[in-house]
Order: C-alpha cells, then sequence, then structure tokens
C-alpha cells in the first residue's frame, strides 16, 4: 500500500510540476455554509499574510472569486478572520470542499496527492506508535514509516523546486534550520528567495548567528505607557543576565518560568539578574500573567516584534544568557541545562 501511495504522489507531481501557465484566469469556489452568507470571504497572500489577493461575498452558502493571476502562489481562504482552506491559487477552475480540500487544477490535485499519501502515513505511524510500546517488530515498523514519509517529503520538494508545492513544503522544514542547513536548502534551490518567507528566514539567520554565544549583546529600547525601557538598563551591569522572550499565551513560556523561579530564589541578587521581555503579547495580558505567576523579575513590556527581529527569533520561549560585561554565553538554553549553567557561573562567581 505505501509503495502504491507513494508512486501515485509521485506521478502525479511530476505530471504537474511545470503546467502553470505564466498569466491567466482563475475560478475558485468555495462551499460555505448558508449561516455564512452575506459575510465577506478572503484569498490572503501565505507568503505575506497582510496582502489581500481577493475578496468576494458569500451567497446561498458559496464563495465564488474570479480573476487573473500572473504567477501560482499559496493562498489561505480566510472568513471572519479563520483560515479555512490553504491551496495553490493557479489558472483554472478550482473547487473547495467544506473540509478545506482543493481540487481540478494541476498543482492543487498534485497537492492533494501528497496529502492524501502523507495522511495515510501519518495515521498508520499513529496506530502502530499506539500500541509499540517495547515491542521491537513494532518499533522497526514505526521507524520504517517514518522512512517512508520523509522519502515521500523530499521527493515532493525535489520534483517541485520552483513551485509553490516546493515552497510550501520548504516553509514546513525551514523554521527549524541552523544557518549551514539554510544556505544549503537555498544553494540548491535559489528560486526560493523570490519568497518574502524565505528572505525574512535569511535575515533572521544573520541575526541570530549574530547574538549567538561570542557576540556583545545586542541592545534595543521599547516604550510603553510613557516608561522607555532598554536592555542595556540590566545587562552588562557586573552580574550575569537571563533574558527571557516570552509570552502570556505561550504554554512552554509559562513552564519555563517555573525553572526561573528556582534559579531566581537562588540567585537572585547573589550576582544574577533575570529580565524578561514581552514579546508578540497584549501588554495587559503580559502584566496579568506576571501578576498571576508572581514574576518577580524585572520586565520589558511590549517589545512585540522589535526584540524578536534584532535577535533573529522564530519561536519562544528565547533564552539568552550574558555574562557581567555584556558578552553572550548561551542562547536557547532551558530547563536544567540552564540551571546547571547559572549555577556553574554563579558558584564561580562566588
Amino acid at each position: 500500500m505505501k509503495k502504491n501511495l507513494l508512486y501515485a504522489a509521485g506521478v502525479a507531481l511530476v505530471m504537474t510540476a511545470c503546467s502553470q501557465a505564466p498569466s491567466t484566469d482563475y475560478n475558485v469556489e468555495y462551499n460555505a455554509t448558508a449561516e455564512n452568507n452575506g459575510l465577506t470571504a478572503y484569498l490572503m497572500d501565505y507568503d505575506d499574510k497582510d496582502v489581500k489577493l481577493d475578496s468576494t461575498t458569500i451567497v446561498d452558502g458559496k464563495a465564488v472569486f474570479n480573476g487573473t493571476i500572473d504567477a501560482a502562489r499559496i493562498a489561505r481562504l480566510v472568513i471572519n478572520g479563520k483560515p479555512k482552506a490553504t491551496f495553490v491559487l493557479e489558472a483554472g477552475n478550482i473547487s473547495i470542499d467544506s473540509l478545506g480540500t482543493a481540487a481540478g487544477a494541476p498543482l492543487n490535485d498534485a497537492f492533494e496527492a501528497f496529502n492524501n499519501a502523507s495522511d495515510s502515513l501519518r495515521k498508520e505511524y499513529m496506530i502502530v506508535a499506539a500500541k509499540a510500546k517495547n515491542d521491537t517488530t513494532l518499533l522497526a515498523q514505526l521507524e520504517t514509516i517514518q522512512n517512508e514519509y520523509t522519502a515521500l517529503e523530499e521527493a515532493t520538494a525535489a520534483q517541485n523546486q520552483g513551485n509553490p508545492i516546493g515552497y510550501y513544503l520548504f516553509l514546513q522544514k525551514a523554521y527549524q534550520f541552523d544557518g549551514a542547513q539554510l544556505d544549503s536548502a537555498l544553494a540548491a534551490d535559489s528560486t526560493l528567495l523570490q519568497y518574502k518567507r524565505v528572505t525574512k528566514l535569511v535575515d533572521a539567520a544573520k541575526r541570530k548567528l549574530a547574538t549567538s554565544a561570542g557576540n556583545q549583546f545586542t541592545d534595543f529600547e521599547i516604550t510603553h505607557e510613557g516608561n522607555t525601557q532598554r536592555l542595556s538598563d540590566y545587562v552588562g551591569k557586573g552580574d550575569y543576565a537571563i533574558v527571557d522572550f516570552w509570552a502570556s499565551w505561550c504554554g512552554p513560556c509559562m513552564r519555563e518560568a517555573e525553572t526561573l523561579k528556582e534559579i531566581y530564589k537562588k540567585w537572585g541578587g547573589k550576582g544574577l539578574e533575570i529580565v524578561g521581555v514581552a514579546v508578540w503579547d497584549e501588554p495587559a495580558n503580559s502584566l496579568k500573567a506576571i501578576d498571576d505567576k508572581k514574576l518577580t523579575w524585572k520586565h520589558i513590556i511590549n517589545g512585540q516584534n522589535l526584540p524578536t527581529d534584532l535577535y533573529g527569533i522564530s519561536g519562544i520561549p528565547c533564552i539568552v544568557v550574558v555574562d557581567p560585561q555584556g558578552m553572550i554565553i548561551a542562547r536557547d538554553v532551558r530547563g536544567e541545562d540552564l540551571k546547571q549553567l547559572i549555577d556553574e557561573k554563579l558558584s564561580e562567581k562566588k
């Protein structure tokens, strides 16, 4: 079965990889629900979430878009602020069902073939994983399924270099790439550099490298309700400093806050400063979390995108450890590793 899935997806993708028309009409029809009648449906650019590609009013439970497009691209269909489908906006007649599955144009049919094959492998993996435990035969089967999934994904990406499917699959991995992996991937397919998200990743990789261990910390200032704070108000002042980029809605951030509490209880005021930098968050929510969770160290509120752009941060929590002179000594260290590092450094200083 699995070989047939790989073959079907591969054939569909090979047949369609070069089928985009450079400039022609599209017709997209989405089966909404009657309760959506009168609402506006939008086609949003996946590569730039602020760009509206098209819009229409839902009538008789349907959203119908008509227009021209100079090149195929990944789009999201959004109603009332909620994404309903992610698909390839391309030349031709495209139908999107209530589950968000697009069909009827070459790249979307290829995309659906890949999704069906990958979904089947994921479901099989979950079924086997639920029974595997310490069964060596089942554990080997899991590894086989994982390898088949990787092969499918890699083949799909290779067969779709230069089109939106290849770009979409690239992004599914790219946020976990280090600088060397990113450089290698872009050397293999330079067409990816046409996309805004990719150029942002390249810039973030450079900024991450510049704010990794061995570099002086990068300063910034944030103003909230007339109060201006700088990272340099707390860092590079003769104490070790933990800089925690976090948000109130981020579960891992809140769990890591418990680690920081333990560290601060042990070392706060004894050669250690902790600075929380609230990013991507409503200031009121940040302040409430600080109060509710009793996060008693220093905080910079309303950081939003400025600090994360400067430090090349694509996910939080992100913890940066800075020595008394302002030199970064560790980045992306958490949990027991963070406790051990601080114990070592503060014990040495003491």
